[in-house]
């Protein structure tokens, strides 16, 4: 087996509060799963829409204390384990980590098994637990019952700002923390680290702008005005069979630091070097 996979991020809360978050019930019915349930030593479990494979709930309980979340949990047949790990980053902030077991990126691009989207499903996870302790509005969640794949947010910010810094490569690069090429054309090229053969399908200035993914389909950005601020509508569409719910959650983990970009004083990115197998 591979090493773990491993997302970091920073919130701004210190390690206490955050270990209260990732430990009390209802703290992870808001910013984690529609249902869960902690009772040590055993027990921690979340399960409903939200949760791959989540009709009942598959974790159990591993180790825990004031630094440590661990479990076992079980998808499409295998035993993974995950772990959150805390370190104070200051006195007001934390890093959180997440190592998760049984992950690979050719899952994660084929979209061949459900273990294939979590490094996307705990991007968003933790992009929400940094909205929750700052008592921000969550980004929406993936429902992983559903196909149709789509998610509206309000974001302070003018429509004109918005679509400019979802088609300026440097702009975009920066908040989706990873190297992005943009050609603003209609038939343009967009390419992820220089690969890729992504193209602009639609583009209205402050108003549309639809990406064709290929294998995982279209993404479309819908921009309309709401009293100077902007009501943002990403779908993903066109693709055919099981829904792409790996490039859904990383769709809606960038929508989350998105938000903070344009709302964020002095905003900085909540992520942190993960080390990856």
């Amino acid at each position: 087996m591979s090493d773990p996979m491993i997302v970091r991020a920073r919130v701004a809360a210190p390690v206490k509060k955050v270990h209260e978050a990732l430990t009390d019930p209802a703290a992870l019915r808001v910013w984690l799963a529609e249902h869960a349930e902690v009772d040590p030593p055993d027990r921690y479990e979340f399960w409903g829409r939200h949760t791959p494979e989540g009709s009942a709930p598959h974790q159990h309980l591993l180790h825990l204390d004031e630094r440590t979340v661990r479990f076992a949990w079980d998808l499409d047949g295998e035993r993974t384990t995950t772990e959150f790990s805390l370190e104070e980053d200051g006195p007001d902030a934390t890093i959180v980590s997440v190592s998760q077991t049984h992950f690979s990126f050719e899952e994660a691009l084929a979209e061949s098994t459900v273990r294939g989207v979590l490094m996307t499903y705990w991007c968003l996870a933790l992009a929400n637990l940094a909205e929750y302790m700052d008592g921000r509005p969550l980004t929406p969640k993936i429902d992983f019952t559903s196909p149709d794949l789509r998610a509206s947010v309000l974001i302070a910010a003018t429509p004109q700002a918005v679509f400019d810094s979802l088609v300026d490569s440097e702009t975009v690069t920066r908040w989706f923390g990873y190297p992005v090429e943009i050609d603003p054309v209609v038939g343009g090229r967009v390419a992820m680290g220089g690969e890729g053969t992504a193209k602009i399908l639609e583009l209205e200035p402050g108003a549309k702008l639809t990406i064709d993914w290929g294998s995982t389909g279209l993404t479309t950005w819908e921009l309309a005005d709401s009293d100077g601020k902007t009501r943002l509508t990403i779908i993903q569409s066109g693709f055919d069979g099981r829904p792409p719910y790996a490039a859904w959650g990383g769709n809606l983990s960038g929508l989350a630091e998105f938000r903070r970009y344009h709302e964020i004083p002095d905003w900085e990115p909540i992520w942190r070097h993960s080390p990856m197998a």
